[in-house]
């Protein structure tokens, strides 16, 4: 009999943990490969874990509503005879020998500290993850004292081990945050992690990399904490102010063609290929054809280089029943049609708002846009997802009364337009080409042939 650890899967380049919600399966259960395990939940997907081999649960090692590192030993599953085309990342073959699991001591990073993969270079060049920015912010470590820091890191990078064992080894202790304990052992391959719970009673503020201020609440009031997936969102949206100088222009389009022809094609389409056709797989054809046009608005920043994406990976905001924001990616969207657009635009959707969206789906978006319409707003100043550079606000559809130039003269007439809004990062998309960028896709938009054939 062989003996397999079930790990923590990697659920994406930003993910350094996961809770626990729901073990689908018991100690004694027989599991067939591919079959779920457990159920877990990020700050980006709730998913399941399924294992990569057939065998017996024998033991569990955490329980739900535990926080898990990746790649840490989840469980034990007993099998006839290692998998050879099982997943290396998914767990590892243990020892035959009867050797007894001690447990493990881990250090543990609260929920606050983490969050999307977003990066900085310093002037020297350096990279530093954010993780080890926001640990350095709240330990006023600064950047000098930083980048004396030897890091062990790909490239020397200092990771968020190198700085913990800084933090904890600095002869003048910071007394302004609380430091999580972090004991060190060195262990075999074959021992485990135990269960490090964190409780709200120790657990530490958002921070936003910021002295915040404290204020009296007066009042009848009711204070009430925020859940994981705010947390995060605050602190990137912080993040983002942060490191881009925002501007934002604004163009109206004029939509009249396509609302008409969508009007008119809408049944048909729907019958035809079974999706249900709206404006947002549109606007996303008219941003693709654009980007390709002016690829400096699909690029991010590293230090002082700037990296230009030759893919066109359009994310679109989807909000979800709990009132948050979740960012899926259409991969290639330059490379599909109308029909693929729409396709892939519901099925995100429709995954966002069930939780069904996978890691991958959230993963190398290189421009964003975002539907403050659907809230019946006319326009909005969306923020940037980091490390993109540009993001496009779509607001409401209106009838509105519009002079219409024609060979007769100029006339009065009722016209659906829309404002289009579009925040750019100003250190390396000045306004000439982020007021051109949003003014061709209006234009785009605007030359849509209302006998379009689906």
């Amino acid at each position: 009999m062989a003996k397999f650890e079930l790990v923590m899967p990697k659920m994406g380049e930003s993910i350094i943990e996961a809770t626990i919600l729901k073990w689908s399966k018991k100690p004694g259960d027989t599991i067939e490969a591919d079959e779920s395990v457990l159920e877990i939940q990020t700050d980006k997907v709730d998913s399941e874990v399924p294992s990569p081999i057939g065998g017996v649960l024998m033991q569990v090692l955490f329980n739900e509503g535990d926080v898990v590192p990746v790649g840490h030993t989840i469980a034990i599953i007993e099998t006839e005879a290692a998998s050879s085309g099982s997943n290396p990342e998914a767990h590892t073959p243990l020892a035959e020998s009867p050797a007894v699991l001690e447990p493990v001591n881990v250090p543990f990073v609260p929920e606050t500290a983490v969050i999307s993969a977003v990066s900085t270079i310093n002037g020297a060049g350096r990279f530093y993850s954010p993780l080890v920015l926001n640990i350095a912010r709240e330990e006023n470590i600064s950047m000098t004292e930083l980048e004396a820091i030897a890091g062990t890191g790909r490239e020397g990078r200092v990771t968020k081990k190198d700085i913990l064992e800084y933090i904890q080894n600095r002869k003048q202790k910071v007394e302004a945050a609380p430091q999580p304990q972090v004991i060190k052992m060195e262990a075999p391959k074959t021992e485990v992690a135990q269960p490090v719970k964190q409780t709200p009673a120790t657990a530490a503020p958002v921070s936003y990399g910021i002295q915040e201020k404290k204020f009296t609440h007066t009042g009848n009031v009711e204070i009430i904490e925020m859940d994981r997936m705010r947390k995060i969102t605050a602190e990137n949206m912080v993040y983002s102010k942060h490191i881009s100088p925002h501007v934002t222009s604004f163009v109206e389009a004029d939509v009249t063609n396509i609302v008409l022809w969508r009007n008119k094609v809408k049944a048909t389409f729907e019958k035809q290929y079974g999706e249900k056709l709206t404006f947002t797989p549109i606007f996303i054809m008219a941003i693709a054809k654009v980007i390709r046009e002016m690829p400096m608005v699909n690029i991010s920043v590293e230090g002082d280089n700037i990296i230009v994406k030759k893919d066109i990976n359009i994310g679109m905001a989807a909000a979800l029943p709990d009132d948050n924001l979740i960012v899926p990616v259409i991969k290639n969207a330059d490379r599909l049609n109308l029909v693929g657009l729409t396709a892939a635009v519901n099925d995100l959707a429709a995954r966002a708002r069930t939780r069904k969206l996978k890691p991958e789906d959230l993963e190398g978006g290189t421009y964003t846009i975002t539907n403050v319409g659907t809230f019946g707003n006319v326009l909005g100043t969306p923020i940037i997802m980091q490390p993109q550079v540009a993001i496009l606000a779509t607001g409401a559809v209106r009838k509105i009364p519009a002079v219409v130039e024609t060979e007769f003269g100029d006339v009065i007439a009722i016209r659906h337009k829309m404002f289009l809004s579009h925040s750019y990062d100003h250190r390396v998309v000045n306004g000439a080409l982020g007021g051109r960028f949003i003014r061709r896709v209006a234009d785009v938009l605007e030359e849509w042939n209302i006998n379009t054939p689906i």
